[in-house]
């Protein structure tokens, strides 16, 4: 047992070291793990034959219906990008908003709430808004800092607020997590959790993330007036109901049509995200970007973007294997229920290292690798598995903004012009970074803003 807990940790060091030297992560994965299990079965700790569960594994992805969503809420995000749509919403807030004094901060967080329940691709929506609005504040003498932290903060609201892709694998995992926690405890007929109830649960603190980064600004405009001026344009025109409804109303229908489906129970994710797929190519068409190529581009992306999602998987089913195969879940239940504080220690504890892992690790990895060891273990200590996925979702929101390698910061490095520095960038995420940890706190204080919407829709 001793020399199989060993290799079980050695596992997680060898992989952490092999990805920081940058091998490809689902080989890495997979490859570390048959290294070990062949090592451990040299020590008579491991035995082969639980490889062959690898064939089921694998075909229980393919036949996962959950898991289809996933291409079509890409395939939804890299169309509606190419539709152009967030150049037409930050152009007229920036009419709307930009003669008050942090206006064009306040137009970007909106604009990236708007992008994020519509397309939820990080990349894009950060290249984008870091392509038309950073210029825009700069001129206007916005502290690049404070610019910077705006854009790669509104530009990562996409993994939070719902439809979600970090939601979709949360729920598809912690699904499983739970079905394992309950029977471990003798309910052989436990209430399932779906991808359903995640985007419900999200929704509420999804938008008090948006209402803490509008604070912020908001605060900043109050404090030091001199980092977010109005936009000095006195001559600018001003746009009209019908312009902004224009702008606003297609989105927004998108979003009712997806999202509320969803809520509504009228559509699985699935089917939703088909609806998505579909909308956007009409909203392309109205807008006449729907072309043979634009359509060639898109769908190469969500091909390339998918296999990157799918590859991982697999590889991180053959991880999981042989690390349950070393009994290394059962040292990792020993050691989060013997942490000082029960449920609440290995709460934080886990919280913790998922926020550490972040600094260096994609969420993708993270969710991946982490949450089947340890939601079975937290589940099995009754906390609510929709809140936990919440926490969890909001915590791996912040890879995306913690170097050295927060993708966020390097969307916007790449478009930046040269005035503003990588050190800009990484002091202007600090306050966002505290207030997602902040946003972590009022969540655990106030667990009904998870749980309270998913008992109104869902509770018979």
């Amino acid at each position: 047992m001793i020399v199989a807990e060993i290799l079980s940790a050695l596992m997680f060091v060898a992989v952490f070291a092999l990805l920081l030297l940058g091998f490809p992560v689902a080989f890495t994965l997979a490859g570390t793990a048959l290294a070990f299990a062949l090592i451990g079965h040299m020590f008579a700790v491991f035995d082969l034959a639980l490889l062959g569960g690898l064939a089921s594994r694998f075909i229980g992805v393919m036949l996962n219906e959950v898991l289809v969503a996933v291409p079509l809420f890409i395939f939804m995000g890299v169309m509606l990008e190419r539709s152009k749509l967030a150049e037409q919403l930050l152009s007229t807030m920036g009419l709307l908003f930009g003669r008050l004094r942090g206006g064009l901060g306040f137009s970007v967080i909106i604009v990236g709430a708007l992008l994020a329940a519509s397309t939820g691709i990080v990349g894009a929506t950060v290249v984008t808004m870091g392509l038309l609005s950073l210029p825009t504040m700069l001129r206007a003498g916005y502290d690049p800092r404070l610019a910077t932290g705006i854009i790669c903060a509104s530009g990562t609201l996409g993994q939070i607020i719902p439809p979600s892709i970090v939601l979709v694998l949360l729920g598809d995992i912690l699904q499983g997590a739970n079905t394992q926690a309950q029977l471990a405890k003798g309910n052989f007929a436990p209430d399932p959790v779906s991808v359903v109830d995640l985007f419900a649960g999200a929704f509420l603190p999804g938008m008090v993330l948006v209402a803490l980064y509008l604070g912020w600004q908001l605060l900043m405009a109050a404090i030091r007036p001199r980092s977010c001026p109005s936009l000095i344009e006195e001559g600018a025109p001003r746009r009209g109901l019908f312009d902004i409804l224009r702008v606003l109303l297609p989105p927004a229908l998108l979003i009712i049509a997806v999202l509320g489906s969803i809520l509504a129970g009228v559509a699985t994710p699935t089917e939703s995200a088909a609806v998505g797929a579909v909308g956007a190519m009409l909203l392309a068409a109205w807008r006449r970007q729907l072309k043979l190529s634009v359509l060639r581009d898109v769908m190469q992306s969500t091909t390339k973007i998918t296999a990157m999602v799918f590859v991982i998987l697999l590889g991180a089913s053959v991880f999981s294997l042989v690390f349950r195969g070393f009994g290394g879940d059962h040292m990792v239940a020993n050691a989060l229920s013997n942490l000082p504080g029960g449920a609440l220690g290995a709460m934080v504890a886990v919280m913790a290292l998922m926020f550490l892992l972040g600094f260096f690790l994609d969420f993708i990895e993270i969710i991946f690798v982490v949450v089947p060891i340890v939601g079975p273990v937290l589940l099995g200590m009754d906390l609510n598995p929709i809140w936990l996925g919440v926490m969890m979702a909001i915590n791996l929101q912040t890879s995306f903004l913690t170097p050295p390698f927060g993708f966020a910061l390097f969307y916007l490095r790449g478009v930046a012009p040269p005035s503003v520095t990588t050190m800009h960038i990484y002091r202007g995420i600090a306050p966002f970074v505290v207030i997602q940890l902040v946003s972590l706190g009022v969540l655990a204080a106030f667990p009904d803003l998870v749980t309270w919407l998913p008992r109104v829709l869902f509770t018979k």
